[in-house]
């Protein structure tokens, strides 16, 4: 719950007081061991925002890392107050650390569909707290917004790119689990590629099956995967299974050098090129930008200018939630085509499937 003004007020002599005294650290932050939170001390606006990371963390190059760049630029643009927390590996401290935030948060984030449940108790337990939830919104609150994503339209972009620089007419995907919301991706990136050539092959695999999502973190399984896609012809392949993906990229490395010949990897959610170790990078052609730093910032702009609004909040291409990256340089000599088909998804003239076809 929201501290009192006169509260707030007091933390702050208390902090110019122990400013006075001198002190190692001039961050202005202080980190509390019990619960993974990281707090400033002092803030220049009454706005104060939690944020939880899921599985992984800050560092994960993928999701988390996306939420990460929205909120730090949030914190610089607005001068929030702002604390962050990482679930445990096997995400069960999801709930408690959604309802420590919202002690004494405005707006608390959970990054993750898998925080579904545990918002759905928090927000209940905090109704004077609002929350949003990226990936999900059948959460039904009057204070939780539902981030989502138009996955099959920027995946569609990177299958078009995957089918115009292909040079075998045959490519991959890789998805962490299969579940609806990464058959979005599935069903984008094969509209895409056939929109370019409807005859392309597409090799098509999952890591895991609900219940089990260790899909999305098991890179060993990503590179065993990926590879038996190379040996058998692919020369492209797509990933949208989260911190899995750095097993396709080394497979990609590989692959290429033991073979004397050149294959590719196309990331997700964040542009993996800048975000993947320097072996790697040049053999990532593009990646399916996932917007999710633009979500949390606009949802945290929107709660400090009192316009939070609950329920979905969609972000597609109109908007830039979605894209394709070109750091590398790699697909500048097929943009314009890209861009072309980016205006038609725009404009209506093409719909992207949310099923994947056969």
């Amino acid at each position: 719950m929201r501290k009192q003004l006169w509260l707030f007020s007091l933390v702050l002599v208390l902090a110019l007081v122990a400013a006075s005294c001198g002190g190692d650290d001039d961050s202005g932050a202080t980190t509390t061991a019990a619960d993974n939170t990281t707090t400033t001390a002092a803030m220049t606006s009454d706005v104060h925002v939690g944020l939880v990371y899921d599985i992984g963390g800050r560092g994960d190059q993928s999701f988390n890392d996306s939420a990460a760049r929205g909120f730090d630029k949030a914190i610089t643009d607005f001068g929030i107050g702002h604390s962050e927390a990482s679930a445990n590996n096997d995400g069960s401290n999801r709930e408690e650390l959604l309802n420590l935030q919202a002690d004494e948060s405005d707006l608390v984030f959970g990054i993750g569909f898998l925080f579904a449940e545990p918002m759905t108790n928090a927000a209940t337990a905090n109704p004077n707290v609002n929350f949003a939830i990226v990936d999900d919104a059948s959460i039904d609150l009057p204070n939780v917004a539902g981030l989502v994503f138009a996955e099959e339209q920027g995946s569609f972009l990177v299958g078009a790119a995957a089918a115009l620089k292909s040079e075998s007419g045959h490519i991959g995907f890789i998805g962490g689990v299969n579940m609806e919301l990464i058959q979005k991706f599935e069903a984008g990136y094969v509209a895409g590629a056939r929109a370019v050539n409807p005859d392309i092959v597409i090799d098509r695999q999952y890591i895991s099956e609900p219940p089990d999502f260790t899909g999305f973190n098991d890179p060993a399984s990503g590179k065993v995967i990926a590879q038996s896609m190379f040996e058998s012809g692919a020369d492209i392949v797509y990933h949208a299974a989260g911190g899995s993906g750095s097993g396709l990229f080394q497979a990609a490395k590989e692959y290429s050098e033991a073979n004397n010949t050149k294959v590719w990897a196309i990331g997700v959610d964040s542009d993996q090129y800048l975000t993947a170790g320097a072996d790697v990078q040049d053999y990532i052609l593009t990646s399916m930008l996932k917007r999710v730093d633009v979500a949390v910032y606009n949802t945290i702009e929107a709660q400090v200018n009192g316009n939070f609004v609950a329920g979905p909040n969609v972000f597609d291409l109109s908007v830039d939630g979605v894209g394709y990256a070109t750091s590398g340089g790699f697909v500048d000599d097929i943009a314009s085509q890209l861009d072309d088909y980016k205006a038609k998804i725009v404009s209506g003239e093409i719909v992207v499937p949310t099923v994947p076809e056969a």
